[in-house]
Protein backbone atom coordinates (compact mmCIF):
# COMPACT_ATOMS: atom_id res chain seq x y z
CA UNK A 1 0.00 0.00 0.00
CA UNK A 2 1.55 3.10 -0.85
CA UNK A 3 1.72 5.87 1.62
CA UNK A 4 0.41 9.81 2.15
CA UNK A 5 3.74 11.93 1.74
CA UNK A 6 1.83 14.65 3.28
CA UNK A 7 -0.97 14.10 6.00
CA UNK A 8 -2.42 16.16 9.58
CA UNK A 9 -3.02 15.39 12.60
CA UNK A 10 -5.28 17.16 15.76
CA UNK A 11 -3.93 16.92 19.23
CA UNK A 12 -5.98 18.29 21.97
CA UNK A 13 -5.56 17.31 25.24
CA UNK A 14 -7.63 18.10 28.67
CA UNK A 15 -11.38 18.80 27.11
CA UNK A 16 -12.44 18.30 30.82
CA UNK A 17 -16.40 18.12 29.43
CA UNK A 18 -18.76 19.33 31.66
CA UNK A 19 -16.25 20.91 34.04
CA UNK A 20 -18.15 23.58 35.95
CA UNK A 21 -16.47 27.24 35.21
CA UNK A 22 -15.04 28.14 38.36
CA UNK A 23 -15.77 31.46 39.50
CA UNK A 24 -18.39 32.05 38.09
CA UNK A 25 -21.61 30.63 39.79
CA UNK A 26 -22.94 33.99 41.66
CA UNK A 27 -23.57 35.48 38.10
CA UNK A 28 -27.05 35.94 36.49
CA UNK A 29 -29.09 32.91 35.46
CA UNK A 30 -28.61 34.05 31.53
CA UNK A 31 -25.07 34.11 32.08
CA UNK A 32 -24.82 30.76 34.14
CA UNK A 33 -26.44 29.25 30.78
CA UNK A 34 -24.11 30.60 28.83
CA UNK A 35 -20.82 29.43 29.90
CA UNK A 36 -22.46 26.09 31.52
CA UNK A 37 -22.07 24.31 27.59
CA UNK A 38 -18.91 25.90 26.70
CA UNK A 39 -16.33 22.82 27.29
CA UNK A 40 -19.12 21.05 24.91
CA UNK A 41 -18.89 23.89 22.51
CA UNK A 42 -15.16 23.81 22.59
CA UNK A 43 -15.12 20.38 21.75
CA UNK A 44 -17.83 20.37 18.99
CA UNK A 45 -15.69 23.03 17.43
CA UNK A 46 -12.75 20.65 17.91
CA UNK A 47 -14.45 18.19 15.64
CA UNK A 48 -15.06 20.28 13.02
CA UNK A 49 -11.92 21.97 13.39
CA UNK A 50 -10.66 17.76 12.78
CA UNK A 51 -13.24 17.94 9.78
CA UNK A 52 -12.24 21.13 7.74
CA UNK A 53 -8.60 20.42 8.09
CA UNK A 54 -8.93 17.16 6.53
CA UNK A 55 -7.24 15.75 9.44
CA UNK A 56 -6.51 11.96 9.07
CA UNK A 57 -6.93 11.30 12.88
CA UNK A 58 -6.86 12.71 16.03
CA UNK A 59 -5.12 12.11 19.20
CA UNK A 60 -6.64 12.94 22.67
CA UNK A 61 -3.92 13.23 25.34
CA UNK A 62 -5.88 12.65 28.38
CA UNK A 63 -8.66 14.06 30.58
CA UNK A 64 -11.74 14.61 28.25
CA UNK A 65 -14.03 13.64 31.40
CA UNK A 66 -13.82 15.81 34.65
CA UNK A 67 -13.60 13.50 37.20
CA UNK A 68 -16.70 11.23 38.28
CA UNK A 69 -19.21 11.74 35.48
CA UNK A 70 -22.18 13.51 36.30
CA UNK A 71 -24.50 13.12 33.91
CA UNK A 72 -24.65 10.54 31.95
CA UNK A 73 -25.44 12.84 28.77
CA UNK A 74 -21.75 13.64 28.50
CA UNK A 75 -20.68 10.31 27.64
CA UNK A 76 -23.70 10.52 24.92
CA UNK A 77 -22.26 14.04 24.08
CA UNK A 78 -18.50 12.97 23.32
CA UNK A 79 -19.90 9.61 21.16
CA UNK A 80 -21.68 11.76 19.06
CA UNK A 81 -18.54 13.42 18.47
CA UNK A 82 -16.90 10.47 17.82
CA UNK A 83 -19.50 9.37 15.27
CA UNK A 84 -19.00 12.65 13.16
CA UNK A 85 -15.22 11.82 12.61
CA UNK A 86 -16.23 8.48 11.71
CA UNK A 87 -18.27 9.66 9.14
CA UNK A 88 -15.35 11.93 8.27
CA UNK A 89 -13.15 8.73 8.09
CA UNK A 90 -11.06 10.37 10.78
CA UNK A 91 -9.44 7.50 13.45
CA UNK A 92 -9.20 8.58 16.82
CA UNK A 93 -6.53 7.56 19.75
CA UNK A 94 -7.51 8.36 23.23
CA UNK A 95 -5.52 7.87 26.71
CA UNK A 96 -7.11 8.46 30.07
CA UNK A 97 -5.38 10.89 32.13
CA UNK A 98 -5.79 11.30 35.93
CA UNK A 99 -9.67 12.88 35.89
CA UNK A 100 -10.56 10.71 33.59
CA UNK A 101 -9.24 7.63 35.88
CA UNK A 102 -12.11 8.78 38.23
CA UNK A 103 -14.62 8.46 35.88
CA UNK A 104 -16.69 5.11 36.63
CA UNK A 105 -18.19 5.64 32.55
CA UNK A 106 -14.66 6.28 30.43
CA UNK A 107 -13.24 2.93 31.02
CA UNK A 108 -16.01 1.58 29.60
CA UNK A 109 -16.71 4.05 26.45
CA UNK A 110 -18.46 2.11 24.09
CA UNK A 111 -17.76 4.56 21.04
CA UNK A 112 -17.49 3.98 17.79
CA UNK A 113 -14.85 1.53 15.94
CA UNK A 114 -12.56 4.58 14.71
CA UNK A 115 -11.98 5.22 18.42
CA UNK A 116 -8.70 3.01 20.28
CA UNK A 117 -8.86 3.84 23.76
CA UNK A 118 -5.36 2.55 25.04
CA UNK A 119 -5.03 0.17 27.78
CA UNK A 120 -4.68 0.99 31.36
CA UNK A 121 -2.45 -2.09 31.81
CA UNK A 122 0.61 -1.00 29.87
CA UNK A 123 1.97 0.82 26.64
CA UNK A 124 0.85 -0.33 23.67
CA UNK A 125 1.24 0.31 20.04
CA UNK A 126 -1.14 0.98 16.73
CA UNK A 127 0.05 0.88 13.72
CA UNK A 128 -1.95 2.73 10.64
CA UNK A 129 -0.21 1.15 7.06
CA UNK A 130 -1.62 3.49 5.21
CA UNK A 131 -0.27 6.48 6.22
CA UNK A 132 3.44 4.98 7.73
CA UNK A 133 2.00 6.12 11.31
CA UNK A 134 3.21 4.47 14.93
CA UNK A 135 1.03 5.58 17.72
CA UNK A 136 2.23 4.56 21.48
CA UNK A 137 0.17 5.13 24.35
CA UNK A 138 -0.73 4.17 28.03
CA UNK A 139 -3.86 5.39 29.77
CA UNK A 140 -3.96 5.76 33.88
CA UNK A 141 -5.29 3.33 35.79
CA UNK A 142 -5.46 5.30 38.61
CA UNK A 143 -5.45 9.02 39.62
CA UNK A 144 -1.92 9.10 41.26
CA UNK A 145 0.32 7.95 38.96
CA UNK A 146 3.56 9.06 40.14
CA UNK A 147 5.74 6.89 38.77
CA UNK A 148 7.66 7.72 35.37
CA UNK A 149 5.36 5.41 32.94
CA UNK A 150 7.09 6.72 29.77
CA UNK A 151 9.79 4.69 30.38
CA UNK A 152 7.65 2.09 29.73
CA UNK A 153 6.75 3.04 26.24
CA UNK A 154 7.90 0.83 23.28
CA UNK A 155 10.99 1.90 21.35
CA UNK A 156 10.09 3.19 18.02
CA UNK A 157 8.70 1.36 14.93
CA UNK A 158 11.22 2.17 12.27
CA UNK A 159 10.66 3.52 8.96
CA UNK A 160 7.32 4.86 10.38
CA UNK A 161 6.29 8.41 11.77
CA UNK A 162 6.15 7.65 15.61
CA UNK A 163 4.16 10.06 18.00
CA UNK A 164 3.67 9.14 21.75
CA UNK A 165 0.70 10.09 23.61
CA UNK A 166 1.33 10.80 27.07
CA UNK A 167 -0.43 12.54 30.17
CA UNK A 168 2.37 14.18 32.49
CA UNK A 169 3.76 16.74 34.53
CA UNK A 170 6.93 17.16 32.42
CA UNK A 171 10.18 18.47 34.54
CA UNK A 172 7.30 19.36 36.88
CA UNK A 173 4.27 22.03 36.37
CA UNK A 174 3.67 25.03 38.76
CA UNK A 175 -0.20 24.69 39.77
CA UNK A 176 -0.11 20.35 38.48
CA UNK A 177 0.24 17.45 40.57
CA UNK A 178 3.43 15.37 39.69
CA UNK A 179 1.56 12.51 37.67
CA UNK A 180 3.46 10.57 35.83
CA UNK A 181 7.28 13.07 35.83
CA UNK A 182 9.45 12.88 33.05
CA UNK A 183 11.93 14.93 31.47
CA UNK A 184 12.19 16.45 28.20
CA UNK A 185 15.72 14.82 27.67
CA UNK A 186 14.43 10.95 28.04
CA UNK A 187 11.46 11.58 25.80
CA UNK A 188 13.51 13.68 23.25
CA UNK A 189 15.92 10.23 23.54
CA UNK A 190 13.36 7.73 22.99
CA UNK A 191 13.08 7.76 19.53
CA UNK A 192 9.58 9.45 18.71
CA UNK A 193 9.34 12.15 15.94
CA UNK A 194 6.06 13.68 18.03
CA UNK A 195 5.17 13.83 22.03
CA UNK A 196 1.70 14.61 22.39
CA UNK A 197 1.35 15.42 26.20
CA UNK A 198 -1.95 15.91 28.25
CA UNK A 199 -2.04 17.19 31.67
CA UNK A 200 -0.75 20.71 31.61
CA UNK A 201 -3.39 23.09 30.87
CA UNK A 202 -0.93 25.94 29.07
CA UNK A 203 0.25 25.42 25.85
CA UNK A 204 3.76 25.08 25.15
CA UNK A 205 6.15 23.66 22.65
CA UNK A 206 8.79 22.10 25.03
CA UNK A 207 11.55 21.05 21.93
CA UNK A 208 11.60 21.01 18.25
CA UNK A 209 13.16 18.37 16.35
CA UNK A 210 11.45 15.62 17.83
CA UNK A 211 8.38 17.73 18.64
CA UNK A 212 7.30 17.79 22.77
CA UNK A 213 4.04 19.30 22.88
CA UNK A 214 1.45 20.72 25.30
CA UNK A 215 -1.52 21.19 23.41
CA UNK A 216 -2.92 22.60 26.22
CA UNK A 217 -6.89 22.44 26.90
CA UNK A 218 -10.01 23.32 24.82
CA UNK A 219 -11.50 25.71 27.51
CA UNK A 220 -10.08 27.78 30.30
CA UNK A 221 -11.91 26.90 33.38
CA UNK A 222 -10.85 29.61 35.68
CA UNK A 223 -8.93 32.66 35.56
CA UNK A 224 -5.47 31.02 36.29
CA UNK A 225 -6.48 29.50 32.56
CA UNK A 226 -6.86 33.19 30.71
CA UNK A 227 -5.47 33.77 27.27
CA UNK A 228 -6.44 31.82 23.90
CA UNK A 229 -7.17 27.77 24.49
CA UNK A 230 -7.24 25.34 21.72
CA UNK A 231 -5.50 22.21 19.78
CA UNK A 232 -2.55 21.62 18.00
CA UNK A 233 -2.62 20.90 14.47
CA UNK A 234 0.15 19.13 13.04
CA UNK A 235 1.17 18.89 9.71
CA UNK A 236 3.27 16.01 8.60
CA UNK A 237 5.60 15.45 5.24
CA UNK A 238 8.50 13.16 3.58
CA UNK A 239 8.21 11.41 7.18
CA UNK A 240 8.48 15.16 9.37
CA UNK A 241 6.63 17.44 11.00
CA UNK A 242 6.25 20.37 9.12
CA UNK A 243 4.68 22.20 11.00
CA UNK A 244 2.91 22.80 14.45
CA UNK A 245 -0.33 25.36 14.23
CA UNK A 246 -2.10 26.85 17.84
CA UNK A 247 -6.50 27.00 16.65
CA UNK A 248 -8.12 28.85 19.15
CA UNK A 249 -11.25 26.79 20.21
CA UNK A 250 -12.39 28.33 23.73
CA UNK A 251 -16.17 29.04 24.09
CA UNK A 252 -15.74 31.61 26.31
CA UNK A 253 -12.28 33.25 27.42
CA UNK A 254 -10.80 34.49 30.89
CA UNK A 255 -8.91 37.58 30.69
CA UNK A 256 -6.63 38.76 33.67
CA UNK A 257 -5.95 42.61 33.49
CA UNK A 258 -4.36 45.68 35.28
CA UNK A 259 -5.20 48.58 35.19
CA UNK A 260 -2.49 51.21 36.22
CA UNK A 261 -4.20 54.04 37.84
CA UNK A 262 -0.98 55.84 39.15
CA UNK A 263 -1.61 59.62 39.70
CA UNK A 264 -5.09 58.84 38.54
CA UNK A 265 -7.15 61.67 40.44
CA UNK A 266 -10.60 61.40 39.24
CA UNK A 267 -13.01 58.23 38.65
CA UNK A 268 -13.51 59.71 35.45
CA UNK A 269 -10.16 59.10 34.14
CA UNK A 270 -10.32 55.64 36.21
CA UNK A 271 -12.99 54.39 34.04
CA UNK A 272 -11.58 55.53 31.01
CA UNK A 273 -8.33 53.78 31.53
CA UNK A 274 -11.17 50.58 32.31
CA UNK A 275 -12.79 51.23 29.12
CA UNK A 276 -9.58 51.29 27.36
CA UNK A 277 -8.55 48.13 28.70
CA UNK A 278 -11.97 46.36 28.09
CA UNK A 279 -12.18 47.22 24.52
CA UNK A 280 -8.37 45.67 23.74
CA UNK A 281 -9.68 42.76 25.92
CA UNK A 282 -13.05 42.40 23.76
CA UNK A 283 -11.29 42.97 20.20
CA UNK A 284 -8.79 40.25 21.62
CA UNK A 285 -11.35 37.62 22.21
CA UNK A 286 -12.80 37.58 18.86
CA UNK A 287 -16.32 38.38 19.45
CA UNK A 288 -16.06 35.42 22.46
CA UNK A 289 -17.75 36.50 25.82
CA UNK A 290 -15.09 37.28 28.38
CA UNK A 291 -14.82 36.50 32.12
CA UNK A 292 -12.71 39.63 33.56
CA UNK A 293 -10.42 39.16 36.93
CA UNK A 294 -9.58 43.17 36.79
CA UNK A 295 -7.20 44.56 39.31
CA UNK A 296 -6.68 48.29 39.86
CA UNK A 297 -3.19 49.10 41.15
CA UNK A 298 -0.73 52.26 40.97
CA UNK A 299 -0.13 54.86 43.13
CA UNK A 300 -3.36 57.06 43.22
CA UNK A 301 -4.91 59.92 45.61
CA UNK A 302 -8.26 57.81 45.26
CA UNK A 303 -6.66 54.79 47.30
CA UNK A 304 -8.94 55.69 50.32
CA UNK A 305 -11.92 56.25 48.59
CA UNK A 306 -11.73 52.86 46.74
CA UNK A 307 -11.15 50.84 50.20
CA UNK A 308 -13.59 52.47 52.25
CA UNK A 309 -16.30 51.82 49.68
CA UNK A 310 -15.62 48.77 47.85
CA UNK A 311 -18.99 47.53 46.54
CA UNK A 312 -19.68 51.07 44.92
CA UNK A 313 -16.30 50.68 43.09
CA UNK A 314 -17.04 47.36 42.01
CA UNK A 315 -20.42 48.64 40.31
CA UNK A 316 -18.95 51.47 39.26
CA UNK A 317 -16.57 49.35 37.31
CA UNK A 318 -20.07 46.39 35.92
CA UNK A 319 -21.33 49.65 34.72
CA UNK A 320 -18.34 50.70 32.45
CA UNK A 321 -18.22 47.17 31.22
CA UNK A 322 -21.71 46.80 30.44
CA UNK A 323 -21.45 50.22 28.36
CA UNK A 324 -18.38 48.34 25.82
CA UNK A 325 -20.27 45.10 25.58
CA UNK A 326 -23.17 42.54 27.05
CA UNK A 327 -20.10 39.73 26.25
CA UNK A 328 -18.02 40.93 29.04
CA UNK A 329 -18.49 40.13 32.72
CA UNK A 330 -16.28 41.17 35.65
CA UNK A 331 -15.39 37.79 37.60
CA UNK A 332 -13.41 39.55 40.07
CA UNK A 333 -12.39 42.57 41.21
CA UNK A 334 -8.87 43.21 42.96
CA UNK A 335 -7.78 46.50 44.31
CA UNK A 336 -4.30 46.64 44.71
CA UNK A 337 -3.55 50.05 44.62
CA UNK A 338 -1.70 52.38 47.28
CA UNK A 339 -1.83 55.87 48.54
CA UNK A 340 0.73 58.90 47.71
CA UNK A 341 3.59 59.49 49.69
CA UNK A 342 3.01 61.79 52.73
CA UNK A 343 4.85 64.31 54.32
CA UNK A 344 7.75 62.75 57.12
CA UNK A 345 6.33 65.49 59.91
CA UNK A 346 3.97 64.21 62.39
CA UNK A 347 1.00 65.49 62.20
CA UNK A 348 0.16 66.60 65.89
CA UNK A 349 -3.86 66.39 65.25
CA UNK A 350 -5.37 63.20 66.75
CA UNK A 351 -6.08 61.63 62.96
CA UNK A 352 -2.36 62.33 62.69
CA UNK A 353 -1.49 60.54 65.63
CA UNK A 354 -3.54 57.85 65.01
CA UNK A 355 -2.24 56.70 61.07
CA UNK A 356 1.20 57.48 62.84
CA UNK A 357 0.47 54.43 65.30
CA UNK A 358 -1.62 52.45 62.44
CA UNK A 359 1.39 52.64 60.38
CA UNK A 360 3.99 51.75 62.97
CA UNK A 361 1.78 48.20 63.37
CA UNK A 362 2.28 46.79 59.67
CA UNK A 363 2.56 43.89 60.55
CA UNK A 364 1.83 43.28 64.68
CA UNK A 365 2.72 39.93 66.04
CA UNK A 366 -0.90 39.32 67.43
CA UNK A 367 -2.56 39.87 64.27
CA UNK A 368 -0.49 37.40 62.47
CA UNK A 369 -0.36 34.93 65.48
CA UNK A 370 -4.91 35.16 65.50
CA UNK A 371 -4.81 35.37 61.38
CA UNK A 372 -2.40 31.99 61.28
CA UNK A 373 -4.69 29.83 63.83
CA UNK A 374 -7.96 30.71 62.15
CA UNK A 375 -6.32 30.10 58.54
CA UNK A 376 -4.97 27.03 59.89
CA UNK A 377 -8.84 25.68 61.30
CA UNK A 378 -9.86 26.27 57.75
CA UNK A 379 -7.27 25.17 55.33
CA UNK A 380 -7.05 21.60 57.09
CA UNK A 381 -10.85 21.32 55.60
CA UNK A 382 -9.72 21.65 52.80
CA UNK A 383 -9.11 18.65 50.12
CA UNK A 384 -5.53 17.72 49.93
CA UNK A 385 -4.82 18.58 46.50
CA UNK A 386 -5.46 21.93 46.94
CA UNK A 387 -2.72 24.41 47.03
CA UNK A 388 -3.19 24.75 50.96
CA UNK A 389 -0.02 26.04 52.00
CA UNK A 390 0.55 28.22 48.60
CA UNK A 391 -2.94 30.00 50.07
CA UNK A 392 -1.74 30.10 53.32
CA UNK A 393 1.45 32.17 52.62
CA UNK A 394 -0.51 34.07 50.26
CA UNK A 395 -3.32 35.38 53.29
CA UNK A 396 -0.51 35.78 55.47
CA UNK A 397 1.97 38.32 53.17
CA UNK A 398 -1.63 39.88 52.12
CA UNK A 399 -4.16 40.35 54.91
CA UNK A 400 -1.73 42.78 57.56
CA UNK A 401 -0.73 45.20 54.77
CA UNK A 402 -4.62 45.23 53.54
CA UNK A 403 -5.86 45.41 57.00
CA UNK A 404 -3.60 48.73 57.61
CA UNK A 405 -4.41 50.23 54.00
CA UNK A 406 -8.46 50.23 55.26
CA UNK A 407 -7.49 51.22 58.33
CA UNK A 408 -5.78 54.28 57.42
CA UNK A 409 -8.53 55.21 54.80
CA UNK A 410 -10.95 55.25 57.80
CA UNK A 411 -8.97 58.50 59.17
CA UNK A 412 -8.51 60.06 56.16
CA UNK A 413 -11.15 61.66 53.96
CA UNK A 414 -10.94 61.47 50.11
CA UNK A 415 -8.80 64.14 49.84
CA UNK A 416 -6.08 62.55 51.80
CA UNK A 417 -6.76 64.87 55.20
CA UNK A 418 -7.17 64.01 58.68
CA UNK A 419 -10.33 63.15 60.02
CA UNK A 420 -9.55 65.48 62.96
CA UNK A 421 -8.89 68.90 60.61
CA UNK A 422 -12.81 69.28 59.70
Amino acid sequence: MARMDEFRFLHAADLHLDSPLRGLTEKSGEYARLVADASRRAFSDMVSLAIESACRFVVLAGDVFDGDLRDTQCGLFFISGMARLRAAGIRVFMILGNHDAENRFARHLRVTDNVHLFATTGAETCIMEDLGVAVHGHSFGRRDVRTNIARQYPPPVAGLFNIGILHTACQGREGHETYAPCTVEQLVNHGYQYWALGHVHTREILHRDPYVVYAGNLQGRHAREAGPKGASLVTVRGGAVATVEHRVLDAVRWACESVDLTQVATHEEMDARIRNAARDIMAQAQGRPVALRLELAGTTPLHAALLRDRQAVQEEVEAVLAGISDQIWLERLQLRTGAPARPTVMDPSTGGRIAADIRAAATPEALQAELDAILTAVIERMPAHTRREEMRAAILHDVPARARDLALSLVQDPEGRDDAHQ
